[in-house]
């Protein structure tokens, strides 16, 4: 087990630099070191949760403050994740939000159009 700090309890005490887009008394919406689109962005809850079952207040007020920012925007995806092999690589709740466009080649890790057989359970 690590004793690192938590990157993003870094970034909220103020101890680490970030791009700071917006700001919440619950959470911050901040640039990620790598987007995978221009305008992608991660908002993060002030209050140290490790994923979104952890604590579903943090969660939905996070959740919240997404919702709230993205209002009369474009399309997006909004993507967190829970646990290393769903891809999440930093534990503390974080909501991915990324504008798409048609045809933008982003990929998604899952297959959103319709099969012609049906799906295994």
């Amino acid at each position: 087990m690590t004793t690192d700090p938590c990157p993003f309890c870094e970034i909220v005490a103020g101890r680490a630099p970030a791009t700071v887009v917006a700001e919440w008394p619950e959470a911050l919406a901040i640039e990620p070191l790598n987007p995978v689109t221009r305008g992608h962005l991660l908002v993060i809850p002030r209050q140290h949760v490790r994923d979104f079952v952890e604590n579903p207040q943090v969660s939905a007020a996070t959740m919240l403050c997404a919702a709230e920012f993205l209002t009369g925007m474009g399309s997006y995806n909004l993507i967190t994740s829970k646990g290393r092999p769903a891809t999440q690589s930093v534990f503390h709740l974080h909501l991915h939000l990324i504008p798409r466009a048609e045809d933008d080649g982003l990929a998604l890790p899952w297959y959103s159009g319709k099969s012609s057989k049906p799906r295994e359970r």
